[in-house]
């Protein structure tokens, strides 16, 4: 049987509440009006006009402690984030066992989208992936809601919505997802003319680099989209093996970015799997920041977070064949605050976004990135504080 079909039948909807009550600020109530916002599709309408699209693998995140010992069980790294192979799909029933289990709505770029629609005003930021229609899809938009971000999900009637098993080694993690629902996102489903009008209306793009496992098709379409009608058009690599496995579907995918987002790991395999023979951070973004665009209108910019290292941007202005590169220092945060840094990419990438969104400058993009992974690292999992917080330069 399925791993997903499994941890269907195993979790049961009581003791998955459980857990996630422990996740969420403030309950909220999943009624058979929200399920049906969920599996029924949208009225159309031509008012639609939320600026930012977001597109990924929705995911319910099982994050548990663990030991060094249990990593090396599975071959698993810290810091590190894979597709699971057959041998790490016991994982996903052991963690239901863990007492330190905490249920999670993630997945990457939902955690992005879900942190921008928090900083930016009401009805800003919609969000397009593949669920399951189960209870698991129910958290999902139950989480979603209390932000305020709205979902246009396509449900797959026999496929349970993915997991994430998030191992959590004192302040590193790794990753290990089961895709199941979010692997069977079709392009199809952004083209839906309900669906379409949000990307018609929308000003800026935000792409995980996780769905390049899934829908390349669905990333071009809006590249493709974005290109021809002058919006931005954002590119996270997401995780190493991106770069690493992926190649050749990231490679048709950055032409259509004018923002490409990683971490320094994600940076490193990038240099590694094209031989570029370096290992300098400004000069893999040079290259990146350097290769083919199709809107030539704007230029490129690659945004490399460090950890607490300086964040470096690099920008290529192709009229002039020159570069701007920046550093920005990120500020300090007492160890005894940093609760679980699980998420803080994602929650860099929603500030960053939301900046971009509010038409803030470069300087003040990243700044803002740095604000919420800041506040968001200081919560169990990549959420962020009720009442809300408020971003101040």
């Amino acid at each position: 049987m399925p791993i997903a079909r499994r941890l269907y039948r195993t979790f049961s909807s009581a003791n998955i509440s459980t857990h996630f009550s422990r996740y969420t600020t403030s309950h909220v109530s999943i009624t058979s009006s929200i399920h049906s916002l969920i599996f029924q599709p949208p009225l159309f309408s031509k008012t639609m006009s939320y600026p930012l699209v977001c597109l990924g693998n929705p995911l319910l995140d099982l994050q548990f402690d663990t030991n060094a010992e249990y990593l090396a069980k599975y071959a698993l790294k810290a810091d590190d984030a894979i597709l699971a192979e057959e041998k790490h799909l016991p994982i996903f029933e052991e963690a239901i066992q863990e007492k330190s289990l905490v249920v999670v709505a993630g997945g990457a770029a939902q955690n992005t989208a879900r942190g921008a629609q928090y900083i930016l005003p009401a009805d800003s930021v919609v969000y397009f992936g593949s669920v399951g229609k189960d209870v698991y899809a129910d958290k999902l938009i139950a989480a979603n809601a209390q932000y305020g971000l709205k979902t246009q999900y396509m449900v797959q009637e026999n496929t349970a919505t993915g997991k994430c098993a998030a191992l959590i080694t004192g302040k590193h993690r790794s990753l290990v997802t089961d895709l199941a629902a979010a692997n069977e996102f079709k392009a199809s489903h952004l083209e839906k003319p309900e669906n379409w009008a949000f990307v018609e209306n929308a000003k800026f793009f935000y792409i995980g680099g996780f769905h390049l496992t899934v829908s390349p098709e669905a990333i071009q379409l809006l590249g493709k989209h974005a290109a021809e009608n002058n919006k931005v058009f954002a590119l996270n690599f997401s995780a190493p093996f991106i770069p690493q496995f992926f190649k050749d579907p990231l490679d048709a995918s950055v032409p259509y970015c004018d923002y490409i987002v990683a971490n320094e790991s994600e940076a490193a395999a990038y240099a590694e799997s094209h031989g570029l023979n370096t290992t300098d951070v400004v000069e893999i973004a040079k290259h990146v920041a350097k290769l083919p665009k199709v809107n030539t209108q704007r230029p490129r910019t690659v945004v490399f977070t460090q950890g607490t290292l300086p964040t470096v941007t690099v920008t290529y202005h192709a009229e002039k064949d020159s570069f701007d590169v920046s550093e920005y220092a990120v500020k300090e945060l007492a160890q005894e605050k940093v609760v679980d840094t699980n998420g803080a990419g994602d929650a860099f990438a929603a500030g960053f976004m939301a900046g971009l969104v509010e038409g803030k400058d470069l300087a003040q993009s990243v700044d803002l990135g740095q604000w919420a992974a800041s506040v968001s690292i200081q919560l169990v999992g990549p959420s962020y504080p009720f009442p809300k917080q408020t971003y101040t330069a």
